[in-house]
């Protein structure tokens, strides 16, 4: 039997249901991050022939070409993520209205990662991992819109949290396993697609998605990029909101992408796995902290914004900690400082982006262009920051424009209106 949109549920969603939802995006964030941080870097760099030797005329080069390989899937998440929002908006399947994007775009990612793992050139890897990506965005968005489909307002924090806690257990998990195992690339991309697999397949048997009867027309070209422009004048809580989001998450990517770089070739250690899991976990420690605490917190006092400013303001002060003095204690410190920063935010902008869409008919397409301002800025992050250090002559400025993006970021949110 089907039903029909409605307004914001009210019925809470059980602790069953937020439990598989963190295990689903554990497996995803574990399956995007690992590669993005460890595998797909150290593949660039063994077809570079770079391996683990300092050489400074061609790290740039090695650092410009993950920059373009992350670009190009940078562009599949831009397509990806408002289509399947519009075309799960619109679907009538009798798996229901999100499941079965969820499993197509599953699918899609883990075939995607274990393609790539045998890939030896350049062009292998960059169309594998525009295909990953772009099962990583399907699946995402539908996932996403279940927040605005069943969960209500007073309990996202809570659940948006999970969707951002996720990502810092995963990705710690991920590294240490690639780590300990001594897995190359056929190892490292297969161990992550059968995780995801693991963690998310349960979610989907058991989540309730019935089918919905939501009359929209059908979907054209035309009609989608007429649905894609959000007018800022009419919708200006959406516009502010997105804004924020672009700059933060392109401030924490510039902070974060190319930290394999940093500690290799700008704090000079010639085997940065070790300290990349270090300073990694301290980020994603405070990160949960952050998360968590940020979510339960906004709920219970019913406000967003404050967070939302705090977390860039300390994404900022983050950045110019490790501007200014570079060795690996400072690294850690500031790790920590992002870490803070981006998990509240994570949490609690999740929750604000989902009360400021337009319709909820078209939840989908709206948390997908919210999504964009998530996955498209990591993944022009390498190719933004290899630009900064080439043209301002360091790591310096990499991240006091990190600072500055975050902070302003942060500051964008402040004339929502519809949302405290």
């Amino acid at each position: 039997m089907s039903t029909t949109v409605q307004g914001p549920p009210r019925a809470e969603v059980s602790s069953r249901w937020v439990g598989l939802f963190a295990v689903a995006w554990l497996g995803i964030w574990l399956a995007q991050l690992t590669p993005f941080q460890l595998l797909l870097p150290q593949q660039i760099n063994h077809y570079l022939g770079i391996g683990d030797t300092l050489r400074q005329d061609n790290w740039h080069h090695s650092l410009t070409q993950f920059g373009l390989v992350s670009g190009v899937s940078a562009i599949c998440a831009l397509i990806a993520f408002p289509l399947a929002g519009s075309l799960s908006d619109r679907t009538t399947s009798r798996l229901g209205r999100r499941r079965p994007w969820i499993i197509g775009g599953l699918v899609v990612f883990a075939v995607a990662l274990v393609v790539l793992g045998v890939q030896n050139t350049l062009w292998g890897i960059t169309i594998g991992w525009a295909v990953a990506i772009t099962g990583f965005s399907v699946c995402s968005a539908a996932l996403t819109a279940l927040i605005s489909d069943q969960v209500p307002v007073e309990q996202r924090g809570v659940v948006s949290s999970w969707v951002s806690a996720p990502q810092a257990v995963g990705v710690i998990i991920g590294i240490a396993l690639v780590s300990a195992l001594g897995a190359g690339p056929v190892l490292g991309y297969t161990l992550a697609a059968i995780l995801l697999l693991a963690c998310v397949i349960p979610f989907v048997m058991w989540v309730n998605d019935p089918p919905v009867d939501n009359h929209l027309p059908s979907l054209t070209v035309r009609r989608l990029l007429g649905e894609l422009w959000i007018s800022p004048r009419e919708q200006p809580d959406f516009g502010w909101t997105l804004l924020g989001r672009i700059l933060v998450n392109i401030g924490n990517a510039l902070g974060t992408s190319l930290l394999l770089f940093f500690l290799q070739f700008g704090l000079h250690i010639h085997d940065p796995n070790g300290p990349l899991l270090i300073v990694t976990a301290v980020y994603m420690i405070f990160v949960i902290g952050a998360a968590l605490g940020g979510g339960v917190l906004s709920d219970r006092i019913g406000r967003r914004k404050p967070f939302v400013l705090a977390a860039g303001v300390c994404q900022g002060g983050a950045a110019i900690v490790i501007a200014c003095v570079q060795n690996l204690p400072a690294t850690m410190v500031a790790a920590a400082l992002l870490g803070a920063g981006f998990g509240c935010f994570l949490a609690v902008d999740q929750a604000l982006a989902t009360q400021v869409l337009p319709d909820a008919a078209h939840s989908g397409k709206d948390l997908g262009i919210m999504n964009i301002a998530m996955a498209v800025p990591q993944a022009i992050g390498p190719l933004l920051g290899a630009w900064v250090i080439d043209a301002f002559g360091g790591f310096a400025a990499l991240f006091v424009a990190s600072a500055v993006l975050g902070i302003a970021g942060g500051a964008a949110v402040l004339p929502v209106k519809g949302v405290r």
